[in-house]
């Protein structure tokens, strides 16, 4: 699970969110729970940069003493994952797209952050890389 450690620290009469893994979102609110709904659209967006880039997501860090996780959307997750899967098999945009007999455009569809995808092209896309897309039910 992408769960990430984010630092809050009082700043005036806000607060500051940093995250260790993740040095390009950094953020802020006028109060906790504010920061905390800046927090997550500072590290969706950081998300992006990384997909942009072709860049592996770093796996979270344990989180430390003054530290709260923020945890990123299921739907989110996969596209990480998909894009550490293409990293790690040196796959650019174009291999998977042929992969999956689909169109360049397709793929940064897919990619994209804010498009939703079906769960079953997500795994056709996981299985274009030699990865399996598993769902599990935790209790």
């Amino acid at each position: 699970m992408f769960s990430f450690p984010a630092k809050f620290e009082q700043d005036g009469g806000g607060y500051v969110v940093t995250f260790r893994d993740i040095p390009e979102a950094i953020t802020q609110g006028d109060d906790l729970q504010d920061a905390r709904a800046m927090a997550l659209d500072a590290l969706i967006t950081s998300m992006d940069f990384y997909i942009e880039d072709e860049r592996a997501v770093p796996t979270p860090s344990a989180c430390e003493d003054g530290e709260e996780l923020v945890t990123l959307p299921l739907s989110v997750q996969a596209k990480v994952l998909l894009l550490n899967a293409l990293v790690e098999k040196r796959m650019r945009p174009s291999d998977l797209a042929s992969g999956m007999g689909i169109s360049r455009q397709e793929v940064h569809r897919i990619l994209n952050l804010h498009h939703t995808t079906k769960i079953d092209t997500l795994a056709k896309a996981f299985k274009a890389t030699g990865h399996e897309l598993q769902l599990q039910l935790a209790g």
